[in-house]
């Protein structure tokens, strides 16, 4: 596929699939623009990358639809101060992004392949401020660090409250939670109060995290 085929299909996506959902944001609309997402799937769906599709990966994982990604983004409304959590590395399309858009992120995969082929494609794009580790976050992830955002990019039957504990006042964690067919995209917000506020975003679905399970729900 040429550049201009490309170019023009990162257009159509945003025009015809990203926008009429509702996504006005500038800064969201800015990344979906600036970041050429064929090059962050897998080669035999290059010409699917700006599909309305979500794009299968190995390990029966699969890349998030185009508008999805771009609702969680316009969500989280990210600034280039904040420290960011992603669980679920996958292509590192999303990795991406979100570095772009904030100050640093740590990335954790379950899976070394992911994490490596992750870790080539953004660093062909010169992308430094990430930290790519392997490991099972389904639980939460042990770090010293408290993070501004947090995006789990596989979904959760419930949210384990060891997430929330990771972040700052302020902060947001965007994650799809419920069992299929009832999932709900949902935007958890830490007040500077240090209480909790919930919003559902949207329905949608998406694989499991690998080894999750049902804990009891965090209480907002």
């Amino acid at each position: 596929m040429n550049t201009a085929f490309e170019e023009k299909a990162r257009f159509n996506m945003i025009e015809q699939q990203i926008r009429p959902w509702d996504v006005l944001d500038p800064a969201t609309l800015e990344l979906l623009e600036n970041t050429p997402r064929e090059q962050f799937v897998p080669e035999e769906y290059r010409t699917l990358a700006y599909a309305d599709i979500g794009i299968p990966l190995a390990h029966d994982q699969v890349m998030m639809h185009p508008i999805v990604e771009a609702r969680m983004l316009q969500a989280l409304g990210l600034t280039k101060s904040d420290n960011v959590l992603e669980i679920g590395t996958g292509s590192g399309y999303v990795t991406s992004m979100l570095a772009a858009a904030s100050s640093h992120v740590t990335s954790v995969d379950i899976f070394p392949d992911f994490i490596e082929e992750a870790g080539k494609r953004l660093k062909a794009h010169n992308i430094t401020n990430i930290t790519l580790a392997c490991g099972d976050a389904s639980q939460g992830w042990q770090s010293d660090e408290t993070f501004d955002a947090i995006v789990i990019t596989g979904s959760l039957p419930s949210l384990p409250d060891s997430f929330a504990k990771l972040l700052n006042r302020g902060g947001r964690i965007f994650a799809i939670l419920g069992l299929a067919p009832a999932m709900h995209a949902t935007l958890l917000h830490r007040t500077d109060d240090g209480s909790f506020v919930s919003e559902q975003l949207f329905e949608t679905e998406l694989p499991e995290l690998i080894n999750a399970t049902r804990p009891s729900p965090f209480v907002f």
